[in-house]
């Protein structure tokens, strides 16, 4: 991956972790499941280890692989927003890659909403 790249990948995961102070972690991911770009927020501890991370956005990746298989039948999935106990998690579905993002759960479902489509907006062209 070219420097610029990298750096492009950098200012989008820059960009989405500013969106909110509730952002804990946002990750862009290829569509195999490496991790292009990462970050943890500073003021936030993660809940898993770097190999966790790892082994989560390789199943990321073949749950998306998964979901596609219904895209005839039920539609294009868009993201996915799943409740945790301790975290929401959320994955956006650009073309190429894979956003995954963390956050805490304390936020109005019309907040995450909101957070939703600013990322959707900020990562269309990936």
């Amino acid at each position: 991956m070219s420097n610029k790249t990298e750096s492009k990948l950098l200012e989008i995961v820059e960009k989405i972790l500013d969106l909110d102070p509730a952002m804990r972690f946002v990750a862009i991911i290829n569509l195999k499941g490496k991790i292009l770009e990462a970050i943890m927020k500073d003021s936030k501890t993660s809940l898993e280890s770097q190999k966790q991370q790892e082994k989560f956005c390789v199943d990321s990746a073949k749950t998306r692989i998964m979901r596609q298989y219904y895209d005839d039948s039920l539609g294009k999935t868009r993201y996915v927003h799943i409740e945790r106990e301790n975290v929401t998690q959320i994955y956006v579905y650009p073309k190429n890659s894979t956003i995954f993002v963390t956050m805490e759960p304390e936020l109005s479902i019309n907040k995450k909403m909101t957070i939703i489509t600013k990322i959707k907006k900020i990562t269309s062209e990936l």
